[in-house]
């Protein structure tokens, strides 16, 4: 299948990790974390973690600690949809296509829960036709930007002429929970909220890049060390400290798997989901030679977005370069499951 458009939207309020630290401050959680926890935010926030800056979109961010679980809940209701329509009607720009164009509508999330899903409320949004398919991906983690490109290629290959458009959006800000776990207080110092629209067909676009060779592993009996749970009505992220091991050894394995193909041109660049300063680093260790920069200046800039970031990272790369004739690049995203996950972009 045939990439047509890219695009990404940010919500506007952005604040530094020193702001972070001060939002922090200025909240209860010094009453109900132990000092231990609160040194840990405080290091974290302060010193260099590979990121400078996140955006949220759940207003007052400064009340995010005391919200309610309705509360939490009615901001992804509200703020979800609006962040995915604003990155769609973007790429349906760049693409040339009108809402009513669109056949297929894909929006995989897992930082809140709708039903009906996102795919409802942007469809109302852009004025999709009645008759449109949506398909929401809810659980598959950080990970779920690449399963869901495999499932709109599947819709493709049963729907040659369809026009298929994949969102990927998160409000990790109205999934914030904390207590004095490590993975707990971690979790809060990375992530972000974003979203990523792209469009594609079965015949080549302006850009010629075509997606391929899809991959993919799961490993249930590490489901325990990273993934959401409900506590007191909330979502916990639970993360573990081996994450980074985990998900440089599944991307080393896969990607080894990939590199092997003997009727595929070399791999030149692998963009991956940013995940963390530390995962990045294990991957580096581990995958041989690769280009990992755009997907440090996502994380720098944005934080670990979950699900949409390896699109931001491919916009990122895609602004410096792209794949030649005889050069692919990879894709790469990994989470919850634990699970990960590859495709090729080529020419």
């Amino acid at each position: 299948m045939y990439l047509h458009a890219l695009a990404t939207a940010l919500p506007t309020a952005v604040f530094t990790q020193a702001q972070c630290w001060e939002i922090v401050q200025g909240s209860d959680l010094r009453g109900r974390l132990s000092r231990r926890s609160m040194l840990t935010l405080r290091t974290i926030l302060r010193q260099d973690s590979g990121i400078d800056t996140r955006h949220f979109a759940m207003p007052e961010i400064e009340r995010i600690f005391s919200r309610s679980p309705d509360e939490l809940n009615e901001g992804f209701r509200a703020e979800a949809p609006r962040l995915a329509a604003r990155a769609l009607e973007v790429a349906l720009a760049q693409a040339g296509v009108a809402a009513g164009g669109i056949d297929a509508l894909l929006i995989c999330t897992c930082t809140g829960y709708l039903c009906p899903g996102v795919t409802s409320y942007v469809a109302e949004q852009l004025g999709l036709r009645s008759d449109a398919y949506l398909q929401d991906l809810v659980g598959l983690g950080c990970g779920a930007a690449i399963p869901a490109l495999r499932s709109a290629q599947a819709i493709l290959a049963a729907n040659p002429d369809a026009v298929v458009a994949c969102v990927a959006v998160e409000v990790c800000s109205a999934a914030f929970y904390m207590d004095d776990d490590p993975g707990v207080l971690v979790s809060a110092c990375l992530f972000g909220d974003g979203a990523a629209a792209t469009i594609w067909r079965s015949q080549p676009g302006p850009t010629r890049l075509v997606c391929r060779d899809f991959s993919t592993v799961h490993q249930p009996e590490n489901r325990d060390r990273i993934r959401f749970e409900m506590k007191q009505g909330k979502l916990r992220n639970l993360l573990d400290a081996a994450v980074p091991e985990l998900a440089a050894a599944a991307v080393s394995g896969l990607l080894t798997q990939e590199r092997a193909r003997p009727d595929r041109a070399p791999i030149a660049r692998l963009v991956a989901h940013t995940g963390g300063r530390d995962v990045l680093d294990a991957i580096e260790r581990v995958a041989g030679p690769c280009d990992l920069s755009a997907s440090r200046r996502v994380l720098r800039t944005c934080g670990n977005m979950s699900s949409p970031s390896v699109l931001f990272a491919l916009e990122a790369a895609l602004q410096e370069g792209r794949p030649d004739r005889d050069h692919d690049w990879w894709l790469t995203s990994f989470g919850a499951g634990f699970s990960a996950h590859g495709c090729r972009l080529g020419i």
